[in-house]
């Protein structure tokens, strides 16, 4: 047997999750692709979103019309807490064989395999195969491998690693739908069309639970809690922190916050603090967060307010405040700006 691996958030699934898994259900041959909704994924921010619960149906209606051989795993959401591949790979070894078993992943992924847990141990128990989207390419030769892959290779062919551990890594090559889940959980939040990215029962799932729609409630004014971003930005030592009201001009919020720092891991140390500060204060996880891996623009969405954090230069580069002139610059409190 061909036995797939496929795990992710799903927040929400979309079309492109469904075009990637059948099209590798196809040209690998795979019996059975494990499809896993993840508890945490610990290599990112915690947001804002569906319940476990909500989730893990959504997932089921994205595939239940394609058949038994995609079958939605709940191993890790009932195992709770931060969602490790390994626990979940030695779990499917009770009833599978190594040889048996394909974890597939993204090119993103693949490059920085090295960070995940266990991972040279993930490379002895299973094969991987390797989605190769827009804006990648198959590594042709050794030079193009991850550092961290290199001394596992024990044979290369175009598509096809093999290596010394027993196991291989394959690159599957897809005309993949560009689909940004950030920007689709946006457009679902503030009632924009959506219909083209998502399948039409989890269309149907979401509108009829009312998923994605729902402010958070437990912030209850967000001029003041801009004011409060700003603070925890200050602290952290943020460079030219200022607020705009753009209520006037954007349909998508109605405050926005920029603040620069001076390095990359400056400006994603207080993007990860923020994030920290608001859920220890008013306990709610952003909706998204994008930017965190390189820092040269990190954004922090709160639905009705956007918190931009730059590294300095990129910032000047972009110029965000000449699109917010027609707004309001927000005074910000004494206690703010110290």
């Amino acid at each position: 047997m061909k036995i797939g691996i496929f795990g992710g958030s799903f927040n929400p699934p979309h079309n492109g999750h469904v075009n990637s898994l059948t099209t590798v259900q196809k040209k690998m041959g795979f019996d059975l692709i494990h499809i896993i909704p993840n508890s945490q994924n610990p290599l990112k921010i915690p947001m804002e979103g569906p319940s476990n619960e909500h989730r893990l149906e959504l997932v089921r209606q994205a595939f239940s019309t394609y058949g038994k051989s995609f079958q939605v795993n709940a191993c890790e959401l009932n195992r709770g807490g931060k969602s490790y591949t390994i626990d979940t790979v030695k779990e499917l070894l009770k009833e599978y064989k190594s040889s048996e078993l394909y974890l597939i992943i993204g090119a993103d992924n693949f490059e920085s395999f090295s960070q995940w847990k266990d991972y040279k141990k993930l490379l002895e128990l299973v094969n991987i195969v390797v989605i190769i989207c827009l804006g990648y390419q198959i590594p042709e030769s050794e030079s193009e491998w991850p550092d961290y892959l290199t001394s596992y290779v024990a044979e290369s062919d175009f598509g096809t690693l093999e290596l010394n551990t027993g196991r291989s890594v394959e690159f599957i090559t897809l005309n993949d739908l560009d689909i940004s889940s950030s920007e689709l959980r946006k457009k679902l939040r503030i009632g924009r069309p959506a219909e083209k990215f998502l399948p039409l029962a989890v269309e149907g799932y979401i509108k009829e639970h009312g998923l994605y729609r729902t402010g958070s409630s437990k912030i209850s004014n967000f001029k003041n809690f801009t004011d409060f971003c700003a603070q925890i930005l200050f602290d952290k030592k943020g460079i030219a922190v200022k607020a705009f009201d753009i209520q006037s001009v954007s349909s998508s919020s109605d405050y926005t916050l920029i603040a620069s720092g001076t390095s990359t891991r400056h400006t994603t140390s207080m993007a990860e603090n923020l994030v920290k500060a608001v859920k220890d204060e008013f306990n709610v996880y952003p909706l998204g967060v994008e930017g965190v891996d390189e820092g040269r623009w990190v954004v922090v969405d709160y639905g009705a307010l956007i918190v931009h954090v730059f590294y300095d230069f990129v910032r000047q580069e972009y110029r965000l405040e000449d699109l917010w002139k027609n707004g309001t610059e927000i005074k910000l409190s004494d206690k703010a700006l110290k």
